[in-house]
């Protein structure tokens, strides 16, 4: 894997797949650079994708104190390995990441983003408070496998399966990215679709959800499309938080095959002047 090195002074790794106009995967919550591999390859015969491991993941550094802007800052460092410009795919929580990213000034043309776990309503913020609150007194105990454990009964993986997995050997590779459970809680705040500050999001969004998600999941990304100026939404029949990457790829394909259009109506080229809608 290749390294740039972000503002901070972390180095971040990425992997850059296939030639034409550049897309970056943000993954979500314990993924990693090869977590985002199959997606990459489905996409890589049409773009330039570039997959990475988020700061405290794979190959990339760290920073303590953990802060949003950091991980903005490393996708702007990657944009800039990539010609200044790109389009974004976030993942779940990595879904939020892209969307702080492109919210904060980031030149993304592009964005699509797959269910990010906001939790909006009166129960939902109860509940997100009392996830986080566990998840923290979890990682402050050093019980980095309860904390594991916590993320995956969340997202619904059946006891049983969990204690299967405890003794699988990707469990210590689970562990060893546990502290960045903190990072991605922190990504969505206290659970709410941050709507005041999408409003400056700029780039044409897709936000996708599963027609086989949980019905609060379904709801929370129509709340997020409703915020996002913009954006559209699409439902994936059949899919659920566990995306197949052949499910999504020809969505983005084609979602993503419209960013050289728009690179040449930003540059005043595009059909001799005419806007690109």
């Amino acid at each position: 894997m290749d390294k740039t090195l972000s503002r901070d002074g972390t180095l971040i790794a990425y992997r850059c797949r296939g030639d034409g106009p550049p897309v970056i995967l943000v993954g979500g919550a314990l993924s990693t650079a090869a977590t985002e591999a199959p997606l990459a390859e489905l996409l890589a015969s049409r773009f330039s994708v570039v997959t990475y491991d988020r700061r405290g993941r794979g190959s990339s550094g760290d920073g303590v104190p953990y802060a949003v802007e950091r991980e903005i800052e490393d996708l702007a460092a990657l944009i800039g390995r990539v010609g200044g410009r790109a389009s974004m795919f976030g993942m779940s929580s990595g879904g939020a990441l892209a969307l702080e990213a492109v919210a904060s000034g980031l030149p993304v043309d592009l964005l699509a983003v797959y269910e990010p776990p906001y939790t909006p309503g009166r129960t939902g913020l109860l509940f997100k408070a009392v996830c986080t609150a566990r998840l923290h007194r979890l990682l402050s105990d050093g019980d980095r496998g309860g904390a594991i454990e916590l993320f995956l009964s969340l997202t619904g993986i059946a006891p049983e399966t969990i204690a299967r997995m405890r003794r699988a050997p990707l469990w210590d590779a689970l562990e060893s990215v546990a502290h960045t459970l903190a990072y991605d809680d922190a990504l969505l705040g206290d659970g709410s679709v941050p709507a005041k500050r999408f409003a400056s999001v700029t780039a044409r969004t897709m936000v996708v959800c599963g027609g086989f998600s949980t019905a609060p999941a379904r709801m929370a990304t129509h709340a997020l499309a409703d915020a996002v100026p913009h954006a559209r939404h699409r439902t994936l029949t059949g899919q659920t938080r566990e995306l197949a990457p052949q499910a999504i790829a020809p969505v983005l394909a084609r979602f993503f095959a419209r960013d050289v259009f728009v690179r040449q109506a930003s540059q005043g080229v595009a059909g001799g002047g005419t806007t690109v809608r």
